[in-house]
C-alpha cells in the first residue's frame, strides 16, 4: 500500500468506527481485523501503519467526529507529513479543503470533562505481566523491565507478542495491568480462606487471588456471562490453579446459585461492571459508547450486587469493592452508601505502594501511577 493508500484505509477504518459507537456495534479492534481480512494484499507494516493512526485519531477525539476524515484531518493539523498525504492520488484522500470539518481534540467526552480531566487517558497505556508464583519466583524475559509499584509486575515493550513467548505458554506470567495486579493485592486473600470472586468475568483477579493462596482454599468464581467464564478453566490450568470453582449466574436471580454461600466467605470480591472509564487508554472508543443513561444502569447494578455480596459474607469477613473507574461515583461514592445502607460496616485502611485515598478507598490513576485508573475500598462486616 502506498502511505496514501493507508491515510485512506485509516478514514474508512474509523467510519466504521464511529458507526459501531454510535449503533452498539463491534469494538475497533474487531472492526480492523475485519477489514485487512478482506484486504490480503495489505502488509505487516500498512496494518500497523493503519493501525497506529486510527488509534491516535480515535484517542485525539473526545466526542465522536463526524467522519473519519475529520479524525484524520484533526491529526493531520499537528503531523505536515500526514497532511500531505491528502493529495487527491490513486487510492488517498482528496485534498483537504478551506473550512472543511475537523475533529476537536479533547481528553473525554463534554459531560465528563469536569470530571476527568487531566487523568492522562490520552496516553498509550503499557503492557504488562504478572509473575505467577505459583510456578516461578523470579523472571527474565528480553527487554522486559520491572513494573514500577507491583511487586511481580513486569512491563514489556509495546508490541511484544505476549502469547508468543515460551513463559506465557507454562504459565510463569499472566497478562494483567499493574493497576490490576495492586487492587487484587488490596484483597489480602491468604492461604486456607473461602474466597468469592463474584463478578469474575475471564478470571484475571481469581488467577492473582489464587497465587496470593498459595493455591490453598477455595475461590468461587462467579460470573452471568458464560462466554467470559469459560475462559476461566483453560487459564487456571496453564497457570497451576486448583482451587477455583466456577459458578454461572442467571443475572438478577443470582442468589439461587449462592444459597450455600450466604455468610460463608471471609473475603467476597465485586469486580463490578462499570463505566470502563480507568480503561480507555486502552479501549478509546468506550469514550463515545457510554451516556448518562448507561452509567446510572451500571450503577444500579453495582449498588445491587454489593448488597448481595454482603449477604456472603461472614462475620468480621471482608468485602472488597473494586471498580475499573474514574468517576467517583462508581467508586468512593458506592462504597459510601453502602456503608449508609449497612450500619455497623465499616472501611478498612487500604495501603498500597501507589494511589492516592479516596473517601473510604484508593484510587489508582493513569497521570499519577501509570496504571489503568481503579478505585478499590475494603468493606468489614460486623462481628
Amino acid at each position: 500500500m502506498t502511505p496514501q493508500a493507508r491515510a485512506q484505509a485509516a478514514i474508512e477504518i474509523l467510519d466504521e468506527v464511529i458507526a459501531a459507537a454510535r449503533d452498539a456495534g463491534a469494538a475497533a479492534d474487531v472492526i480492523i481485523q475485519r477489514y485487512f481480512r478482506a484486504r490480503r494484499y495489505a502488509g505487516s507494516k500498512d496494518r500497523r501503519a493503519v493501525r497506529e493512526w486510527v488509534y491516535a485519531a480515535i484517542r485525539r477525539s473526545g466526542e465522536p467526529p463526524e467522519s473519519g476524515r475529520a479524525a484524520m484531518i484533526g491529526l493531520a493539523e499537528g503531523d505536515a507529513a500526514l497532511a500531505a498525504l491528502f493529495d487527491g492520488s490513486v487510492h488517498g484522500p482528496p485534498p483537504i479543503a478551506a473550512n472543511e470539518p475537523i475533529a476537536e481534540a479533547a481528553e473525554v467526552p463534554m459531560w465528563l470533562r469536569d470530571k476527568l480531566g487531566g487523568l492522562g487517558l490520552l496516553d498509550r497505556a503499557p503492557l504488562d505481566l504478572r509473575i505467577n508464583r505459583l510456578k516461578s519466583g523470579s523472571i527474565a524475559i528480553e527487554g522486559a523491565v520491572p513494573a514500577p509499584h507491583a511487586p511481580d509486575g513486569l512491563r514489556l515493550p509495546e508490541g511484544t507478542a505476549v502469547d508468543a513467548l515460551p513463559e506465557y505458554e507454562a504459565g510463569l506470567v499472566e497478562v494483567q495491568d499493574e493497576g490490576s495486579q495492586l487492587v487484587t493485592l488490596a484483597c489480602r486473600a491468604e492461604p486456607g480462606m473461602k474466597v468469592v470472586d463474584l463478578c469474575a468475568g475471564a478470571g484475571g483477579k481469581t488467577l492473582g487471588l489464587a497465587a496470593a493462596m498459595e493455591d490453598r482454599g477455595v475461590i468461587f468464581a462467579c460470573d452471568a456471562d458464560r462466554n467470559r467464564l469459560s475462559r476461566l478453566a483453560p487459564r487456571a490450568e496453564r497457570a497451576g490453579v486448583t482451587i477455583a470453582e466456577t459458578r454461572l449466574l442467571d443475572g438478577g436471580r443470582e442468589i439461587m446459585a449462592l444459597g450455600d454461600l450466604l455468610a460463608a466467605a471471609e473475603l467476597v470480591v465485586v469486580d463490578a461492571p462499570c463505566s470502563g472509564t480507568g480503561t480507555w487508554r486502552r479501549n478509546p472508543e468506550a469514550r463515545w459508547r457510554l451516556t448518562p443513561e448507561r452509567l446510572a444502569r451500571v450503577m444500579a447494578l453495582q449498588s445491587r450486587l454489593l448488597d448481595l455480596a454482603a449477604r456472603l459474607v461472614k462475620p468480621g469477613g471482608t468485602l472488597v469493592h473494586i471498580v475499573c473507574s474514574l468517576l467517583d461515583e462508581e467508586g468512593a461514592g458506592q462504597a459510601e452508601a453502602f456503608l449508609a445502607r449497612h450500619p455497623g460496616w465499616a472501611a478498612e485502611p487500604v495501603a498500597l505502594p501507589a494511589g492516592r485515598s479516596r473517601g473510604p478507598g484508593l484510587r489508582l490513576t493513569p497521570s499519577e501511577d501509570g496504571t489503568d485508573g481503579f478505585f478499590v475500598a475494603r468493606l468489614k462486616a460486623p462481628c
